[in-house]
């Protein structure tokens, strides 16, 4: 079975983006930028919400066409449509959220990359969906803005797995994902 793994960049307060959905003040770049580019090879499959996916379209991503050239692509959303979609680009309708998850972790194939959003990572960890987690956690504070989980954080252990620290004062760690409670909360 496919891990799913948020492979994803916070604040140390556990913010992914502001409350405009901006990344300004991440660190992009220094060493971890090329850490994860690297890792990026690693997967084949991304799943991402709507948000996530058109944040996109102000680095000159096109509509409808791959962020990542050699990933498949899910993107979750009730009212993103495409006019021209690239083959490798599915937009997933929430009702069909979980059965493409499970159909996509069934499959062979390299760890799904989960690109986010929080509210998307909400749902999947409340389903006992997403198996790891990489952060790269930046030397910054953001105080409000989108939250890693959306909030949602009960009913979980995480094993730390691996852990980088760059000179410039990100940190990338690797946490395996264990969930307490039996039951999905959908």
């Amino acid at each position: 079975m496919r891990s799913i793994i948020y492979h994803v960049a916070t604040s140390l307060d556990g913010f992914i983006a502001h409350p405009n959905g901006s990344t300004d003040g991440f660190l992009n770049s220094g060493e971890h930028v090329t850490d994860y580019l690297n890792q990026l090879k690693d997967y084949d499959t991304t799943i991402m919400g709507r948000n996530t996916y058109e944040y996109g379209y102000q680095f000159g991503l096109k509509p409808g066409q791959p962020a990542y050239p050699h990933m498949k692509h899910y993107i979750v959303s009730d009212t993103l449509h495409f006019d021209d979609c690239h083959e490798q680009v599915k937009v997933v309708r929430t009702h069909e959220l979980l059965n493409t998850v499970q159909d996509l972790k069934n499959e062979i194939g390299s760890p799904i990359y989960l690109c986010g959003g929080g509210q998307l990572a909400r749902f999947l960890m409340r389903n006992h969906l997403i198996d790891e987690l990489i952060l790269k956690q930046n030397p910054i504070l953001l105080g409000t803005g989108i939250h890693l989980f959306d909030g949602c954080c009960e009913g979980l252990e995480l094993t730390q797995c691996h852990r980088v620290d760059y000179e410039n004062g990100v940190q990338m760690i690797h946490f395996q994902l264990h969930y307490v409670n039996e039951k999905a909360l959908v």
